[in-house]
């Protein structure tokens, strides 16, 4: 008998990330083991793509310009872990990465998204990156600050005593200065440490915050809606300026609002836009799902001629251009491209042959079989048997899973899978979900804390509803 709970699961300190340059591709694997089940040939093309990323890096600059990374196509069924691999190694790399949806785009001329903002997608997150970055190394003297303007607006610095119109007695004028000047520092280090105990966080204060007061409008242009529209806000904000006005607040969100307002101030955005492009030029990754529905192009009607559209439009950007982005222009030549599709209906050869060269790396994700369900119940870092159990014990209530239970679901899963449609892993969501239902749903007044799910039980919520293929196609 296994059983999963999340008390025996729950790490005290997370595990030390090994630094990204010094795994090697077997490490590599290694860390996606812990969270994707199988799929070794997957693991093992990002893996060495990944490597081959950090050796350039340590190669004469002339040459590393010339090196360009090894594009990777994978193909495989939904629900196997195409996704999940390339968002885990960005992870683990600390890249820049975004995640796109081929079809979502159109040919030029077309209303929708242009293709050239998925390079302006993966600068924001660059930027983003890069500035959570600085906030970190800033924010101990943004805290300091903060706490000593919280206290200048609990007690006010008192003004400097006016001159004397008397000068016959300095020494009794400065020992009374400086009597009132060590009662006032007396005052202060005590409303500091009742500050730091969280004593003074309902008292109200009267602050200076920065208010922008500029109208909300969108303009479509065929630049695109996106970037249009934020470069337009960027100049009239300078127009409108930022107006000041006063406040009042807690302690508590004064605090806050203060530390944020500090953290800006010390924050350098000039070379946090420049770390983070040459980031998103050098290191980023590009995730472009279901490349497969813009394969095809043998008709020359319907939606056919947009969709090689799509692809001539998404190979200058994969093969290496300029794009133009708010933050100046990008080059494209070193970000990864990671394509992915299931190719039930088209096949690889159905791209066009300057865009099918451009992804070199060919790697075939295979379907999932019953032991991987019992796997990926089980064995990640992030199971989903762990994940219900977690969510449960806020309740109070013990959740545990018998070995014949998770076999059983497994089981349950493909039997759907090969039923309806096989959307891989993911139907171990729907099932899950149905088998426990009863059970969240009365777990606050559960009197018996300590529930065990053993095959009759998953048989019983389940067997029905997988005979009778009609309900099976709505439910699960």
């Amino acid at each position: 008998m296994v059983i999963y709970l999340p008390g025996d699961q729950r790490e005290p300190e997370p595990e030390p990330q090994p630094s990204f340059d010094e795994l090697t591709p077997r490490e590599i694997v290694a860390e996606l083991d812990k969270y994707i089940v199988g799929q070794a040939a997957a693991k093992r093309a990002v893996a060495v793509a990944l490597r081959n990323r950090v050796r350039r890096q340590k190669l004469s600059a002339e040459l590393a310009e010339e090196i360009l990374p090894k594009n990777i196509l994978m193909i495989g069924p939904t629900g196997v872990g195409k996704t999940e691999i390339a968002r885990r190694l960005a992870r683990l790399a600390g890249c820049p990465f975004v995640k796109v949806e081929a079809s979502k785009y159109t040919e030029v001329g077309y209303v929708g998204r242009d293709v050239e903002s998925m390079v302006r997608d993966l600068v924001e997150t660059s930027i983003d990156m890069v500035r959570e970055e600085k906030l970190d190394e800033v924010a101990e003297r943004a805290d300091q600050t903060a706490e000593e303007r919280v206290l200048d607006l609990l007690l006010p610095p008192s003004p400097p005593p006016p001159p004397p119109s008397d000068a016959q007695f300095p020494s009794a004028i400065t020992t009374t200065d400086a009597a009132r000047r060590e009662s006032a520092d007396r005052t202060r280090e005590k409303l500091r440490a009742q500050l730091r105990e969280g004593k003074l966080d309902q008292r109200m204060v009267e602050v200076e915050v920065r208010e922008r007061a500029m109208p909300s409008f969108e303009i479509i242009t065929n630049q695109g809606v996106e970037e249009m529209d934020v470069n337009v806000k960027d100049m009239l904000s300078g127009l409108f300026g930022q107006q000041k006005k006063k406040r009042k607040m807690t302690v508590a969100d004064a605090f806050e609002y203060l530390i944020q307002e500090e953290e800006n101030r010390l924050i350098d955005m000039d070379q946090v836009t420049r770390l983070a492009v040459e980031r998103a030029e050098q290191m980023g990754i590009i995730f472009i799902d279901e490349i497969d529905k813009i394969a095809g192009r043998e008709s020359g009607h319907g939606p056919d001629v947009s969709r090689e559209g799509v692809q001539r439009d998404i190979l200058p950007i994969v093969e290496g251009t300029t794009v133009n982005t708010r933050y100046g222009m990008i080059r494209t030549d070193h970000i990864l491209f990671i394509a992915a599709g299931a190719f039930h209906v088209t096949k690889p050869s159905d791209m066009i042959p300057e865009l099918q060269g451009r992804l070199p790396i060919r790697v075939e994700l295979s379907a999932l079989r019953e032991e991987d369900f019992v796997r990926i119940l089980t064995e990640p870092k992030n199971a989903l048997l762990k994940q219900y159990a977690a969510l449960l014990e806020t309740e109070g209530v013990k959740l545990s899973f018998t070995d014949d239970a998770v076999a059983a679901v497994a089981s349950f899963a493909v039997q759907v899978n090969e039923q309806t449609e096989n959307i891989g892993a993911r139907r171990l969501h729907t099932i899950l979900e149905r088998l426990l239902d009863e059970i969240s749903f009365e777990a606050p007044e559960l009197k018996k804390k300590n529930v065990k799910v053993d095959a009759a039980y998953v048989s019983k919520q389940l067997a029905d509803i997988v005979k009778n293929q009609d309900l099976s196609r709505y439910i699960l």
